[in-house]
């Protein structure tokens, strides 16, 4: 095989679950937006808490990446996209049980 079909045989694979992955980001950056014009009312919450809330999961962000790459590198992309997913997932899940400032 040469080398330019290798490249458009794993770019047409890759692209659709990449362009998946994104519009799931999308939906959970927006979603936390959404919910906070009903939350910070519902649970009390200031914009002081909010934002330090939102500027914590950023901070996370920022400090897991190096790491993660270095992990994605280690055992594989379809290992590691998959594993991060499953913990996004419960995560997203978990924050059903926030009910006050100290729990966000």
């Amino acid at each position: 095989m040469r080398d330019d079909h290798v490249l458009s045989k794993c770019a047409w694979s890759l692209i659709p679950f990449m362009a998946l992955l994104f519009a799931v980001n999308l939906l959970d950056r927006n979603n936390v937006a959404f919910a906070a014009l009903s939350m910070n009312k519902d649970l009390g919450f200031s914009s002081t808490v909010f934002g330090l809330g939102a500027g914590i999961f950023f901070v996370g962000f920022l400090l897991f990446q190096v790491p993660s790459s270095l992990i994605l590198e280690r055992v594989g992309a379809r290992r590691w996209i998959s594993c991060i997913l499953v913990v996004w997932g419960a995560l997203s899940t978990a924050c059903t049980a926030v009910q006050g400032p100290i729990d966000f």
